[in-house]
C-alpha cells in the first residue's frame, strides 16, 4: 500500500466512523501519513485524530480509539496503535516492504507521481505586477495547480493576489535554468539572490546538488544497462529512510505548494530529495566480481525513482533536467 492509498484508506475509516455515528465531524478531504516520529511505531503515522478533536469534542486519544477497529479492518492494514496525545502509528500487512511499493507506484506513474485532484474544478487567478520575478512565480504556480486538477489563469493590475518580492536586477545573464532557480527558490517574501553563486558546479549550490543528482540516476542507469540488468522494485533492506521519506513526502509537498502558491516548496523539497539521494547511488551497481542480483535490481529502481520525481520537479519549475552534467 502506497502513503496515497493508505491516506485514503483513514479517510475511509474517519467515513465509517461518521457513518457509525462514533463521530460528529465533517470528513477531512485529505489526510497525511508521514513516517512515524520519536516514539512512534509501525510503517507510518497519521495525526488526523488530533486535526478532528476540536470539531469532534472529544480529547485527541479518545478519537485515535474510535478510529482504531475502523483503520485496523482495512485490507493492507495488519496493526494500528495510538502512541502519545493521539498518533494514529499503522503497521501494514506483510508482503512487499512500504518502500518497494511506493517505488512500484512511482515507476508506474512516472511524471505523473504526486499529481491528485486537490484542487479539481477550481480556477485559480492570478493577479500580479508587471515584473519579471512575478511573471516567473505565476508561471510555475499555473503548472503546479495543474497537478492537483486545477487551472491557473495569470492577470495583471491592481489590486495583486501575488507579489513576491522583486529580484535586484536582471536575472537574465545567469541563463534561464540559473534565473529560474534563484526567482523560484526562496520563498515569495524573501529577495532572490541574483549572483554566480547558481552558475558553480559544487556542492555549496543547490540548484547543481539537484540536477546533478538526477545526471548520476542517469548515469547509473547507463552503468547497468552495460551490465545486462534492469530495474525492479523490490526490497531494499540498506535503503536510506531520508530517501524514502523523501520520496513518500512529494505528493503532499506538491499539493501543498500547488495550494499554497509556493513554487519554493517544491523547489527546497527537491534539494531534500538530492541530498538523500548522492550518498546512495554509489551503493547501486555491482562492484568488483559481484554479479548483478535482486538487490542491486531494487536499488537502481529506487534509484531511478528518485531520478523521476527529480525530472518532474524541476519540470514544473521549468528547469532542464539533463541526462548529463
Amino acid at each position: 500500500m502506497t502513503p496515497v492509498e493508505l491516506s485514503r484508506t483513514v479517510q475511509r475509516a474517519v467515513r465509517r466512523a461518521v457513518d457509525a455515528g462514533e463521530l460528529r465531524v465533517a470528513v477531512p478531504e485529505r489526510v497525511v501519513v508521514t513516517a512515524p516520529g520519536p516514539g512512534g511505531c509501525g510503517d507510518y503515522a497519521t495525526n488526523v485524530a488530533l486535526q478532528l478533536a476540536g470539531a469532534a469534542g472529544q480529547p485527541p486519544a479518545r478519537v485515535a480509539e474510535i478510529l482504531v477497529p475502523h483503520l485496523a479492518d482495512a485490507t493492507g492494514v495488519e496493526d494500528v496503535v495510538v502512541t502519545g496525545p493521539g498518533f494514529l502509528n499503522i503497521s501494514l500487512s506483510s508482503g512487499a516492504s512500504p518502500a518497494a511499493t511506493l517505488v512500484g507506484e512511482i515507476c508506474r506513474l512516472g511524471a505523473g507521481y504526486g499529481h491528485g485532484d486537490a484542487l479539481a474544478g477550481q480556477v485559480v487567478a492570478l493577479r500580479v505586477p508587471y515584473d519579471v520575478r512575478a511573471e516567473v512565480v505565476a508561471d510555475a504556480v499555473v503548472r503546479i495547480v495543474a497537478t492537483q486538477g486545477g487551472r491557473g489563469e495569470i492577470e495583471h493590475g491592481e489590486p495583486v493576489s501575488l507579489r513576491p518580492v522583486p529580484a535586484p536586477e536582471d536575472p537574465a545573464p545567469l541563463g534561464p535554468d540559473a534565473a529560474q532557480w534563484a526567482l523560484l527558490h526562496p520563498a515569495a517574501h524573501d529577495r532572490p539572490r541574483i549572483t554566480a553563486d547558481h552558475l558553480v558546479q559544487r556542492e555549496s549550490n543547490p540548484l547543481f546538488r539537484v540536477r546533478y543528482a538526477h545526471a548520476r540516476v542517469r548515469a547509473v542507469g547507463r552503468g547497468a544497462g552495460r551490465l545486462g540488468f534492469g530495474a525492479v522494485p523490490g526490497d531494499v533492506p540498506d535503503a536510506p529512510g531520508g530517501l524514502v521519506t523523501a520520496l513518500a513526502d512529494y505528493p503532499r509537498i506538491l499539493s501543498g505548494a500547488a495550494i499554497r502558491r509556493a513554487p519554493d516548496r517544491l523547489a527546497r523539497h527537491l534539494v531534500t530529495l538530492a541530498d538523500a539521494a548522492l550518498p546512495f547511488l554509489p551503493t547501486v551497481l555491482p562492484r568488483g566480481d559481484e554479479k548483478p542480483s535482486a538487490a542491486h535490481r531494487a536499488r537502481l529502481a529506487l534509484a531511478e525513482a528518485a531520478g523521476t520525481v527529480l525530472a518532474g520537479g524541476l519540470s514544473l519549475l521549468g528547469i532542464d533536467a539533463p541526462d548529463h552534467l
